[in-house]
């Protein structure tokens, strides 16, 4: 049975939190990829950035609901998540834009565990981390060409 570090992409391309989004975007347009790996300067993984992440810049601001009641302001939504989005709308660099919590996978899993994993965080791509380094991308297209043979 073929495992994640038998489809696997081992060089990976990846970007650091200082990365600006202008190189980012030539990075997804010229690689034709739609999400790439965050490490720090010992190469660990700290978080995952796609093409997703570039979209949220541009849509509309969302306003918090919030009640009125006597001179004070309750959010009926958490003020981190506006501050968030703003932080986001308004970001120069990966370290605006991209996620820290991110589902990575071992070399040595199934392919039906990557497939349940990208499944189930709705990902197309997960990092292959082995003892906290990264080792690999594995993504959807990997797992579908071997239906192919």
């Amino acid at each position: 049975m073929k495992t994640v570090a038998d489809i696997m992409t081992s060089t990976v391309l990846t970007v650091r939190t200082e990365t600006t989004i202008r190189e980012l975007a030539e990075l997804f347009v010229t690689n034709r990829i739609s999400s790439l790996p965050v490490v720090d300067a010992a190469e660990n993984l700290i978080g995952m950035v796609t093409e997703s992440d570039l979209v949220e810049q541009s849509k509309s601001l969302h306003l918090p609901t919030v009640i009125s009641l006597f001179d004070w302001v309750i959010y009926l939504e958490s003020e981190k998540t506006l501050e968030k989005e703003l932080q986001k709308m308004g970001g120069r660099t990966v370290a605006d834009v991209y996620q820290t919590e991110v589902a990575s996978i071992s070399p040595h899993a199934s392919l039906s565990e990557a497939a349940d994993l990208m499944s189930s965080h709705h990902v197309n791509a997960i990092p292959v981390v082995d003892n906290g380094s990264l080792v690999g991308i594995v993504a959807r297209i990997d797992i579908i060409r071997t239906l192919l043979g």
